[in-house]
């Protein structure tokens, strides 16, 4: 029996620990572009249209990843390649990693500028102003969200829907990064476009919280403080889905995370995880990225045996 997808999605996964992201043209960096440039042709403040946006702008690329899904399924070596491609441009989990040790050698040398400069790689939040704990917290935070949506979501849906799913999951998270705020501009536009990424994050996130918990150990925490957090603070964040990343990440690290941020000029509060921890500090940082790449290997784990288990019930019905 074949278990193309199986394959392909383990050996994306290598590919983006051993490569990470390309460095220049990036197809989901291609992506953004189109969709920046539909977005100045159909925006109206109006949820309509952010609708009409939305659909167009995820619809196309997943009709055409079903086509090549269907094409590439005659050759079990071109279905195996195509979903190895399509798993390395769609995980973020190494670039992550880099992008957080690369804050934490700023902050460790001093140089708080060129920290608030490379935040916008990691978060949307206004940086000026920040300090080092400010921006701690922030990176510590920022990747554990991402763990859920670089890593942890895209390999749930390419389990579960194939190239579709990845490139599909990879559109829906873009466009909300793009257009899915509460400012004068998107309120209303991008509206759709934050929703659909709650429904595409709602199972991924509580996965993403709940491998959160045994992956304590790998940084030295507790899986019973992590669990315990989790219980008790994940729907203290605003949001329904980062309040399971960001609680379980905070007991494990047995950090308090939470507070008040900036962004795009608008103060949000974000609650507070884990009251009893103490602030977060330059060094917790790469215990958060050791805790990512332990959340994020048995996520991986986790895909390949379902992407198995499910080509082989599907071709025995």
């Amino acid at each position: 029996m074949r278990r193309t997808r199986a394959t392909g999605l383990a050996l994306g996964v290598l590919a983006d620990a051993l490569l990470a992201d390309p460095r220049r043209g990036h197809p989901v960096a291609g992506f953004g572009r189109a969709a920046a440039a539909l977005e100045r042709a159909t925006w109206r403040d109006s949820r309509a249209a952010g609708v009409r946006y939305t659909a167009l702008a995820v619809g196309v690329p997943v009709v055409a990843a079903a086509l090549l899904q269907r094409r590439a399924a005659r050759s079990p070596l071109a279905e195996t390649a195509l979903t190895a491609v399509s798993t390395w441009a769609v995980l973020g989990g190494t670039s992550l990693g880099r992008e957080a040790d690369l804050m934490a050698r700023h902050l460790q040398g001093g140089d708080l500028s060129a920290a608030r400069g490379r935040l916008s790689h990691l978060c949307a939040r206004d940086p000026s102003g920040l300090g080092e704990k400010e921006l701690a917290r922030a990176t510590v935070e920022s990747v554990a969200e991402n763990t859920g949506d670089a890593v942890v979501a895209p390999l749930f849906w390419g389990a579960v829907a194939g190239v579709p799913g990845l490139v599909g999951y990879r559109a829906v998270n873009t466009l909300d990064a793009m257009v899915g705020y509460r400012n004068e501009r998107h309120t209303n536009f991008g509206w759709a476009s934050a929703r659909l990424d709650d429904v595409a994050n709602l199972l991924p996130a509580r996965l993403t919280g709940l491998l959160t918990v045994p992956a304590a150990r790998a940084v030295g925490g507790s899986p019973r403080r992590a669990a315990a957090v989790l219980a008790a603070d994940r729907r203290v964040h605003p949001s329904p889905n980062a309040g399971w990343c960001e609680a379980a990440a905070a007991g494990a690290l047995d950090v308090r995370l939470g507070g008040a941020n900036t962004y795009h000029g608008a103060v949000e509060t974000r609650g507070t995880l884990h009251a009893a921890g103490r602030e977060p500090e330059v060094a917790d940082i790469g215990r958060a990225v050791r805790l990512s790449r332990a959340v994020g290997l048995g996520a991986a784990a986790l895909a390949v045996i379902a992407a198995g288990l499910t080509g082989r019930q599907g071709r025995s019905g």
